[in-house]
């Protein structure tokens, strides 16, 4: 079974993949954070944006295997597009559920299919995109990928040594707090600077959709 915190239609808003449409499927849970806020000063990622505790967002609950391929697809059928089918399995850390019968079962309805980890746990699974944006040097497990995500400024990495990293792409987010404008600067600073990394932004925050 899995526990499913919302699944929606949108498109990606940051990274690589910006601007794709896509099934975001976010799975309740994390490893570095229980989701109660009166807890988040005393956890490992103390500045998650993300709502992930619970069962109770959109499309919402306990699914098996046969359910949630299902929702899935009804909800990438929602709207017409021409685009290849793409699904993101995120989080909270969805690799604390997700399993090879799910992927599998998603490409078999000729899905892409996309994870976003925060790195802690290792897989084998063969996606089809791997964003790996870690919060903790000392648990990061995963170092390797498609497209690496530093939430920015962070004290935690040494950024000149990441990239020698096996991944594709180097991101640096603007950590999104009450400094967010100065992350900004920061972070665009620094890649201007510093190759290959690449400034990502959340264009979905922006400009005000899920």
């Amino acid at each position: 079974m899995y526990k499913i915190k919302e699944i929606f239609r949108s498109i990606q808003g940051e990274g690589y993949n910006i601007g794709k449409e896509t099934v975001f499927v976010r799975f309740s849970g994390c490893n570095f954070w229980n989701g109660n806020i009166n807890d988040r000063t005393n956890a490992i990622c103390d500045f998650c944006d993300t709502d992930f505790k619970g069962v109770d967002g959109k499309n919402g609950g306990v699914y098996n295997l046969k359910e949630l391929i299902e929702k899935i697809g009804i909800v990438w059928e929602s709207s017409f597009t021409l685009q290849k089918k793409l699904v993101i399995l995120t989080g909270g850390e969805p690799l604390l559920q997700v399993d090879e019968n799910l992927v599998n079962s998603l490409k078999e309805k000729k899905f892409l299919v996309a994870v976003e980890t925060n790195g802690s746990i290792e897989s084998k699974i063969k996606f089809d995109w791997t964003c790996v944006s870690p919060k903790d040097p000392k648990r990061w497990l995963l170092r390797r990928g498609d497209e690496l995500k530093i939430v920015y400024p962070q004290n935690k990495f040494n950024l000149h040594e990441l990239i020698s990293l096996d991944f594709k792409y180097f991101f640096l987010q603007p950590k999104y707090n009450h400094l967010k404008k100065l992350n900004v600067n920061k972070t665009i600073d620094y890649c201007k600077l510093n190759k290959p990394w690449f400034p990502s932004f959340q264009l979905h925050k922006t400009i005000g959709i899920m």
